[in-house]
């Protein structure tokens, strides 16, 4: 479906970096550089002849595409982010296509040895014969989420080229900061004014998503005391060692790297110490809400019994909610989700409902009161070298949004 208009957008959209930091989290957008894309976008969908089209002083980029008819039909929207990961550059990508992927491993830096095995990337082989867009292996692709973007954008040209497709008004959102999970925090769920909303953020083609982890963050922080090496017999407490036997004190097999599907885990992020003052970050997820509270409240038993055993104050613990499941918001709703499913089963010949072991914007959108799954936006392998996009899985994408926007015009014919 516009297969050149498509690719040549997200081509594009892939030349701006748009890395969001963890570092100025506390500012939106998090990197000023996220505002060229915003104004790119703002700029084009005013030229293609959207309404309503504006830019706020954070980055967020808002648009409508008008309804088409008289008849009393929801508004819905689509919404994608604009960052891309801070786990790798996104700066002068250098993209490449190929065309009818054999099945073979893929050479993406011969000077630098970089190379996609399928031996590691098994999912390649789900993708043999279609035209892949890969990276030159020394930045991310940044297909999560400008894939979404591209998507939504070409879908909203194929309605307005197609007018005998009834449909209401459709809203479009494109927001800043979502990799670091701040993206949804100044979205205006009002101004944008939607009865429900889908995030195209998913990763593999045919995939809805409307159940993520429940999340959190700890930050622990280890008191130590330090003495001069020489004489430290029974007075030192090495900070550092204390951190090693804190994280072994922590199920050793609730881990990512031991877990899957509805498994939730601890996730030791980052660590830094000397002997005085050693800090550890974690996040906690969990599908579970109880079973959530239950892991906050592990670290919080592990602090007490390390401060048992070497004094009180010696450890402490920050554990702050960050998102929840979005089930609870969507589970009394469930036509939001089956028109969902319809529409990818249309576009791809079935629908594969999962878990997003993650999170998405859609998740604390649901809980700022407007529903939203995500829907697949075909991308593979987010945050690495390794990330490619089938163009095949973003033609079947913009596909769905059209048969969404169609499928809820229907419903509402009596």
């Amino acid at each position: 479906m516009m297969t050149q208009e498509l690719t040549d957008r997200f081509l594009r959209y892939v030349s701006f970096d748009t890395q969001s930091s963890e570092e100025n989290a506390e500012q939106c957008p998090s990197t000023d550089k996220q505002f060229e894309l915003a104004k790119y976008l703002t700029e084009e969908l005013k030229t293609l002849g959207l309404t309503d089209v504006e830019m706020d002083k954070h980055a967020y980029v808002y648009a409508t595409l008008p309804a088409n008819t008289t008849k009393d039909i929801p508004t819905i929207g689509f919404i994608a982010h604009m960052d891309t990961s801070p786990d790798m550059s996104g700066k002068d990508i250098k993209p490449r296509i190929i065309r009818k992927y054999g099945g073979e491993d893929i050479v993406l830096n011969e000077e630098q040895g970089i190379v996609t095995r399928v031996s590691q990337f098994p999912e390649l082989k789900k993708h043999i014969g279609e035209d892949l867009i890969v990276t030159d292996g020394t930045t991310l692709l940044g297909a999560d989420d400008k894939a979404g973007i591209a998507e939504i954008v070409t879908a909203m040209t194929y309605l307005m080229a197609h007018p005998e497709i009834e449909h209401g008004k459709i809203r479009i959102a494109f927001n800043p900061d979502e990799e670091i999970g701040m993206g949804a925090h100044l979205f205006d769920v009002e101004k944008f004014g939607c009865q429900w909303a889908y995030t195209m953020d998913g990763s593999e083609v045919g995939e809805l998503e409307y159940e993520n982890f429940n999340a959190a963050s700890a930050k622990i922080v280890i008191k130590g005391r330090n003495v001069h090496p020489g004489y430290a017999k029974g007075k030192m407490l090495n900070a550092n060692l204390l951190a090693q036997e804190f994280i072994t004190a922590l199920p050793q097999d609730e881990r990512p790297e031991t877990t899957e599907g509805y498994e939730g885990f601890f996730h030791l992020t980052g660590m830094n110490g000397t002997v005085e003052e050693a800090t550890l970050s974690y996040i906690i997820r969990d599908h579970d809400r109880k079973k959530f509270e239950v892991r906050k409240r592990g670290i919080q038993t592990t602090v007490d019994f390390f401060n048992q055993k070497y004094g009180q104050g010696t450890i402490t613990a920050t554990v702050k909610d960050q998102y929840y499941n979005m089930l609870e918001q969507l589970q009394d709703k469930p036509y939001v989700t089956d028109m969902a499913k319809q529409a990818i089963e249309e576009a791809c010949g079935f629908c594969t409902v999962k878990p997003i072991r993650g999170g998405t914007d859609g998740a604390q959108l649901s809980f700022k009161g407007l529903p939203c799954p995500n829907i697949f936006a075909g991308g593979i392998n987010f945050h690495g070298r390794h990330e490619f996009v089938p163009i095949q899985s973003m033609e079947k994408a913009v596909q769905v949004i059209v048969n969404i926007c169609r499928i809820v015009g229907l419903g509402n014919k009596n």
